[in-house]
């Protein structure tokens, strides 16, 4: 989150400029940019060397010696030169688009929509879609074939492609249930220190008045001190980070009737179940829920680190025995060797009963993964190289790790089993999700759902969560509708979504910090902050805007 602004800073009122671009057709010219057919395709296959800037993760070494990409690039005959950062990269890929030093395809970067509208349109990025035919791209095209949402989640509203499909179908559907949820649909999984109640004598909360009523019991009793032994004044009641994705406290509001955590379309945008479309953050719930929480964090019940924590600081505290509450991904990963101390808590139901977990999107298909540029001489050549991603064992290979090294056995149908926390401990002296940080590599991997049956076994971590959603938490839900992250937009309404979504995102994030932090809001405060939002950041023009294309996705699926 960004600082916390003052509310006198925030009721200044301050006029946002942004620059709309002008777009041209598809497949704009660039100086330099080989001749293309009148197919739109450039013949040429002389260029068997290429240059790719792109992402890696912390934990990589790097791509050079990647032994998957390095027999990708004999089996296509060509060699790339790797220029990949885990630091800095979108500051030195907008240095050199504003340059024009462009090097022939960007890889792992992240390119929204809009940037690919705007770079196809300019010419900076080719057109894909000519190129991806049984000839040059057989694997890709036989799954376009095969799933024709993800083409039109890929197919920007020119009728252009700029980016080849990613995505990672990973559903409840791939342990065997009959149900399919996406494992992002509830990103928070709350827990509570069981063993710290049962020495209180206190049962598992199911509302937030008895959950108040527990972190006060863990304060005044300073249970990290009396129960483990630590340092007095070490017990934190209650530690997350503000607005983080599985580490917020978000789920926590569903007692108001919402859970505002972030998505891939735009906070706090909310489809309900009778197919209207808001914005919680001026739902008078909202409100409420901010209000009731100031209380606990005025209590000292709420971590007063937790606008600026990062992740590792929060595990840190929690594995140290400090954290009655908190939220994650799993028990056991936050937790470590104090996660057998801790339950899930339940949907918590508010002051007056409510209680109602806002589903969140899936990771949905993107196509900012992978984009050519004009200066590439023979874009053929390098597109049947990525055409070998869109094979199942290659990309589980991208994903996670070698065969013989991080798949190391077949089953009886010939599904690859991926090594244990135990064999890698083992064997490479680091844990397996280590292991996978150091091979992952970032790019265009699509993981279709089928390949959990066909081609390697979904990871023991990933198995464990989508059973605790399916098994413990869906239970909980009572509505299921979510604003679909595929819906594509038109150029006129991503320079909307490009003008106004940040300073509305941060606008919302930073008043909702305030008001937990310092109190509020008062009647003026909240008119003047939904003026505020609508005068100044754009909410209703950015609300319409979601509105026309998700009523153009219902109207074509």
């Amino acid at each position: 989150m960004k600082k916390l602004i003052s509310r006198r800073n925030f009721l200044k009122a301050a006029a946002l400029t942004g620059s709309a671009l002008t777009l041209t057709a598809c497949g704009g010219s660039k100086a330099n940019t080989p001749v293309a057919n009148e197919d739109g395709v450039v013949e040429s296959t002389e260029q068997t060397d290429f240059t790719i800037i792109g992402g890696q993760g912390a934990l990589s070494p790097g791509y050079a010696d990647n032994q998957v990409l390095n027999q990708m690039q004999e089996a296509a005959g060509i060699h790339i030169e790797w220029n990949t950062m885990s630091d800095s990269l979108a500051e030195q890929v907008n240095i050199r688009i504003a340059g024009g030093d462009l090097p022939d395809a960007f890889m792992g970067v992240g390119f929204s929509n809009y940037d690919l509208t705007n770079y196809g349109a300019d010419g900076t990025f080719i057109n894909l879609e000519p190129y991806i035919t049984p000839d040059i791209m057989p694997n890709l095209s036989a799954i376009l074939e095969a799933h024709p949402n993800i083409k039109a989640a890929i197919t920007m509203s020119d009728g252009c492609i700029y980016g080849l499909p990613a995505a990672e179908q990973m559903g409840t559907a791939g342990v065997g249930k009959e149900e399919d949820y996406s494992i992002y649909t509830i990103p928070q999984f709350s827990m509570i220190n069981k063993a710290w109640l049962d020495d209180l004598g206190l049962e598992v909360p199911t509302t937030l008045d008895e959950l108040h009523t527990a972190l006060k019991a863990f304060k005044d009793n300073d249970m990290s001190h009396k129960y483990y032994g630590n340092d007095a004044g070490t017990t934190l009641p209650m530690s997350t980070g503000f607005d983080q994705w599985c580490w917020g406290q978000n789920i926590f509001y569903a007692g108001f009737g919402f859970t505002n955590w972030p998505n891939d379309v735009c906070n706090d945008l909310v489809l309900q179940g009778d197919g209207t479309i808001k914005f919680m953050c001026v739902d008078d719930k909202y409100r409420e829920a901010v209000t009731y929480f100031h209380d606990w964090y005025a209590d000292g019940l709420m971590d007063v680190e937790m606008f600026s924590q990062s992740d590792t600081q929060l595990m840190s505290k929690c594995q140290q025995g400090w954290v009655g509450v908190s939220t994650w991904w799993y028990i056991d990963e936050l937790m470590g060797d104090y996660a057998k101390d801790y339950v899930f808590l339940p949907v918590l139901s508010g002051p007056d009963g409510t209680k109602n977990v806002t589903v969140r999107t899936g990771g949905g298909t993107n196509s900012g993964q992978l984009s050519i540029t004009s200066v590439c001489q023979s874009p053929i050549n390098l597109l049947k190289f990525f055409d070998q991603w869109y094979t199942g064992e290659n990309v589980m290979q991208l994903q996670y790790g070698p065969i013989g090294v991080y798949f190391t056995s077949q089953d009886e149908n010939g599904v690859w089993n991926s090594i244990t926390e135990a064999e890698a401990q083992a064997q490479y002296g680091k844990g397996a999700g280590e292991l996978k940080g150091e091979y992952e590599v970032w790019g265009p991997k699509l993981i279709l759902s089928e390949y959990y049956e066909t081609t390697f076994k979904m990871e023991d971590r990933a198995i464990e969560r989508l059973n605790d959603l399916y098994d413990y938490w869906m239970p909980q839900v009572t509505d299921t509708a979510v604003y679909p992250v595929d819906c594509v937009f038109t150029t006129d309404e991503l320079d909307t979504i490009d003008r106004y979504k940040p300073d509305f995102e941060s606008m919302v994030a930073e008043q909702e910090g305030l008001w937990i932090r310092d109190g509020g809001p008062t009647d003026d405060e909240w008119e003047a902050y939904k003026q505020m939002l609508n005068d100044t950041c754009g909410m209703d023009q950015l609300l319409q805007v979601y509105k026309d294309a998700y009523a153009r996705y219902t109207s074509e699926s």
